[in-house]
């Protein structure tokens, strides 16, 4: 084997290692679930700080970003045909429960949640605060892995539903101020052509995104050396490698959706 096959494999390989790395570190955690002691109190904690304290800014993003959609969409389609900017209800709502809610709100959450996860256990990991936990006799992945998994799970889809209505919202704001659409005609649009499945699409979606991050940004942390700088590193490629997934699944979890629908 040459220098340049080996330039070439040495990349490959450290992908497929780092998959296998992240799906066993994924087994393990699962596995963690369904062993006591069942820290319910660590659980609803990570809930409030992954759920509630990111409403803010996956509210306002998804507020605005409804808005854009509504004037960019129903300008073009009344330069197209004059008056069908009445449809623009389900045009934006139909964009933002597939696709624009579950994978913006991911993002947000990637940087927001994902980095503090992975740059609070990475402190710990270069601290030896881990090693104190194994020293005590208790399990780092169930203490610290757990909790945060199950709360990015379950708080990653309610974000979702939650946006899903703040994004129309913006969308409804924009018709009626600037396209003159009254709200009841927006909604009636939204109701007549809005199907079940465009929000279990962007549902099922955003639990595939919340396993995602949990598990980068726990094993980014788990896996930190080289003190405070080490710390960085792993918060920079905790987002960096969360946010890549996130948008690359969403390519294929749209692919295999479809032949379901």
């Amino acid at each position: 084997m040459n220098n340049a096959e080996i330039i070439f494999l040495r990349p490959v390989m450290q992908f497929f290692e780092s998959v296998g790395n992240h799906t066993l570190f994924f087994a393990q955690t699962v596995k963690w679930i369904f062993k006591p002691p069942f820290d319910t109190k660590n659980i609803l904690l990570q809930m409030l700080e992954i759920g509630y304290k990111s409403l803010p800014v996956t509210c306002i993003t998804l507020f605005f970003t409804g808005m854009v959609m509504a004037l960019q969409i129903g300008r073009a389609m009344d330069s197209l045909m004059s008056g069908s900017s009445i449809f623009i209800g389900s045009a934006v709502s139909i964009a933002m429960f597939r696709e624009l809610c579950p994978v913006l709100t991911a993002l947000l959450l990637s940087g927001r949640v994902g980095s503090a996860i992975a740059a609070e256990i990475g402190t710990m990991r270069v601290t030896e605060q881990i090693d104190a936990l194994i020293t005590l006799d208790a399990n780092p992945i169930q203490y610290l892995s757990v909790p945060r998994f199950i709360a990015c799970l379950v708080m990653t889809p309610v974000l979702v539903v939650i946006t899903d209505v703040v994004g129309s919202l913006g969308g409804a704001f924009i018709a009626y101020f600037n396209l003159g659409i009254t709200i009841d005609k927006y909604l009636e649009n939204v109701f007549n052509y809005l199907q079940v499945m465009d929000f279990l699409t962007g549902l099922l979606k955003s639990v595939f995104f919340g396993i995602e991050i949990a598990i980068i940004a726990c094993y980014q942390g788990f896996n930190t050396f080289g003190g405070a700088e080490g710390v960085g590193k792993s918060t920079i490629r905790a987002v960096v490698a969360s946010s890549m997934t996130i948008l690359i699944s969403d390519y294929f979890l749209t692919y295999l959706l479809q032949f379901i629908e």
